[in-house]
């Protein structure tokens, strides 16, 4: 095998400066067949194969007639870049066909969610979501990032569990009369313990309310509350029989008792400001389902790391395809979803 070597090795050099000459002519016939300006024209073909001659020939330098040796180093770092920009394939690497469905389907049937709020509802369904940057490439319609309370935290943080606001929303009927909603909430998980709705409120039906809402054994220890007159002593009383501190915010400071003002917000935005109400039960069967059915249990919040208020169990995995089916809820403007098997 030496000996065949031996043999063919000169040959083979022989056969590249050949090759590397045949070359050079080829490129002055071809030049001076189109009548082309003196400088020669290189076409890739021919810039590929110096990069080559220069990796297998010794003294190639010396061959080069037509061009400088500096221009095929040259051509080589152009040639050694293009295959490692295609070889690394730069760029955010792409998701599955699947997972861009999913993506779409949430933003398109749901147009004010933001990219995080997408992130969250994918893992309540067991998928392992990409960043967020990664989801609003893929959203039907980017939505800008949400403002959010900052004020007050510290006293809340220290006492989520063991406080709850109350607060009153109004809400106009078709007929143009007025309904008011009594809202109990929890800082702790972000829940609507109780809620309630009359068309004349008075001090004796929000402590009756306030009972329905803290049964033996399950009350807070502290009560935030505003300033509405309807309260009045008798609820003070209740609260103090009770073995609850009732704790008042400012006049004119919603901010003091962010959260049930935020929820408050989001029940507007949600559900209020897309329907006409039409009588008290009308309101009552509407609050009672995005509440329970929704927010609840399939709205995830990014103040309990995309946690539901209810916490869900983790469904199990599902080996092979599969989908997410939508529940409509409140005639559609909102939707719950789960994951099944294909």
């Amino acid at each position: 095998m030496t000996f065949v070597w031996t043999l063919a090795w000169p040959r083979a050099v022989l056969a590249a400066r050949l090759l590397a000459v045949e070359s050079q002519l080829a490129s002055c016939r071809e030049r001076i067949q189109h009548k082309q300006v003196p400088r020669p024209r290189f076409t890739p073909a021919f810039r590929l194969l110096w990069v080559i001659l220069s990796k297998v020939l010794d003294q190639w330098q010396n061959l080069t007639q037509l061009m400088q040796p500096a221009t095929v180093k040259r051509w080589h770092s152009q040639a050694y870049r293009l295959f490692w920009r295609w070889k690394s394939k730069a760029g955010r690497p792409t998701i599955s066909q699947e997972m861009q469905g999913f993506i779409q389907k949430l933003s398109r049937e749901n147009p004010p969610w933001s990219a995080e709020r997408i992130r969250d509802t994918l893992r309540l369904l067991g998928f392992d979501p990409h960043c967020e940057d990664t989801i609003r490439k893929y959203m039907v319609k980017p939505r800008n990032p949400r403002n959010s309370f900052s004020t007050w935290l510290p006293f809340l943080r220290n006492h989520l569990d063991v406080s709850w606001p109350i607060d009153f929303l109004t809400v106009t009927t078709i007929g143009f009369s007025t309904l008011y909603v009594s809202l109990v909430f929890a800082h702790g998980r972000r829940k609507a313990i109780h809620f309630a709705v009359t068309s004349t409120p008075s001090m004796a039906w929000v402590i009756q309310q306030l009972r329905e809402a803290m049964p033996l054994g399950l009350q807070p220890r502290y009560l935030l509350r505003d300033n509405d007159g309807i309260y009045g002593a008798g609820v003070k009383a209740f609260l103090e029989r009770c073995g609850i501190e009732e704790v008042r915010i400012a006049y004119r400071s919603p901010w003091q008792s962010p959260y049930v003002e935020r929820f408050i917000g989001t029940l507007r935005r949600d559900l209020l400001n897309h329907v006409i109400i039409l009588n008290q039960e009308h309101l009552q069967r509407l609050l009672r389902e995005y509440i329970n059915e929704y927010y609840h249990i399939a709205r995830p919040h990014q103040g309990l790391a995309g946690e539901t208020p209810i916490a869900q169990a983790k469904p199990s995995p599902i080996a092979g395809p599969a989908q997410i089916i939508s529940i409509p809820v409140a005639g559609g403007f909102h939707h719950r979803y789960e994951r099944i098997a294909a």
